[in-house]
């Protein structure tokens, strides 16, 4: 990535294996939840002034929250001008909760009892724009919002508002909290999710996802600025990539070419070689044709054995729109603890996957280069490289 380097000096995590970094990290070294992955043990009230500021703050945006206040507490403060510290949070869905719950009021009880803080509730952007106001952060406060994709994305758009020279210090990853009766009935009829509620990345027996929720926020900040005032730096972020597929709304494009080129625009960004990566953070999302897809965009690239791959969607389930933030997390912690934590689930290869899958037990590395990639509905592909502080 050109110009100023971005290190990554906090990290903070909302997820169904654990709150906070610490939990997280010890959450993908556990064996899988069992039953649904929701966030069970997340109290709102905490994160909030007072009980009725979280109750006008939808769940997602509450997650966002947060996961940015942890964040920002571990960093320690950045001391950026506000007006050139900024926020991207990403979505993949948004405020649903809100909105489903608005339309039973509507429904039941009329027009008139719908909350008046229905759209600041269910907007996309209520994460992002909460999180600024909390902090005061005056810089660049976007959203985006492409799927799986969405906070992937985030973290290399907000990583080159700093490269640029736009910001100093960015608020960047991604929330959702999607697991409506709604929601969660319409993956079940496209037959997106797993019929026996297991996620198995990669596995011969996988048949679909597990959806979950949670959020992860990365404190981003330039290099200098983060070594001048002693900041712990857990790596750094040395590029990444955004494209399309152009191909179907839902399935992947054949032979992983959209994913290919992804990755491919991604390394170029940083600078590195695929012999120079050390790890592969994958979407494997347990779906039939996503990990035979990304297996082969996978081989083509990197050829084989190529390097270890993990996806820690075995333990997390798939967050959508958070999914980016979570593994860039869990990729940063792998580096500073210097071990891969296992693919949980996987037990056999499918036919159409010869990678080198880490399974089983956490795996001693030596931290260099990460690749973490994540590919969503609507053919939206986003990946991004982490180096090792």
């Amino acid at each position: 990535m050109e110009g100023r380097r971005i290190a990554v000096t906090g990290i903070g995590v909302v997820s169904p294996c654990g709150i906070g970094k610490d939990a997280f990290w010890n959450g993908l070294l556990g064996p899988a939840p069992e039953g649904e992955h929701r966030v069970f043990d997340f109290e709102p009230e905490q994160w909030f002034a007072n009980p009725k500021e979280a109750r006008r703050t939808d769940r997602f945006a509450q997650f966002a929250l947060a996961a940015a206040t942890m964040a920002l507490d571990d960093s320690g403060d950045p001391a950026a001008d506000p007006s050139r510290a900024g926020v991207i949070i990403a979505t993949g869905v948004g405020g649903l909760e809100t909105i489903e719950d608005q339309v039973r009021v509507y429904d039941g009880k009329g027009p008139r009892r719908v909350s008046p803080f229905l759209v600041p509730m269910m907007m996309a952007n209520a994460g992002a724009a909460g999180v600024s106001m909390r902090f005061g952060w005056q810089g660049p406060c976007e959203t985006v919002v492409t799927a799986c994709a969405a906070s992937t994305h985030g973290i290399a758009n907000a990583a080159r508002l700093i490269a640029y020279g736009r910001c100093d210090a960015m608020l960047a990853g991604g929330s959702e909290a999607a697991m409506t009766a709604v929601g969660i009935q319409g993956f079940i009829n496209m037959t997106a999710l797993s019929s026996l509620g297991i996620s198995r990345p990669f596995d011969a027996e996988r048949d679909g996802f597990v959806i979950s929720e949670g959020a992860a926020v990365l404190v981003l900040e330039e290099w200098e600025r983060a070594v001048a005032r002693g900041a712990h730096i857990y790596g750094e972020i040395l590029g990444g990539a955004s494209n399309a597929d152009a191909h179907h709304i839902t399935a992947p494009s054949p032979g992983g070419a959209g994913a290919i080129a992804c990755m491919e625009l991604a390394l170029a960004e940083a600078g590195v070689r695929p012999s120079d990566i050390g790890q592969i953070n994958a979407h494997g999302t347990s779906t039939p044709l996503n990990d035979a897809a990304e297996a082969e965009a996978i081989e083509k690239v990197f050829g084989l054995p190529g390097p270890p791959v993990t996806s820690t969607k075995g333990i997390t389930g798939h967050a959508l729109g958070a999914a980016g933030a979570l593994e860039a997390a869990a990729v940063l912690l792998s580096m500073e603890r210097k071990l891969i934590p296992p693919t949980a689930g996987f037990a056999k290869a499918g036919p159409e996957v010869h990678l080198d899958i880490v399974h089983g037990e956490p795996r001693p590395w030596e931290p260099a280069p990460a690749l973490s990639n994540s590919f969503g509905f609507g053919g939206h592909n986003g990946c991004l490289v982490l180096g090792p502080a």
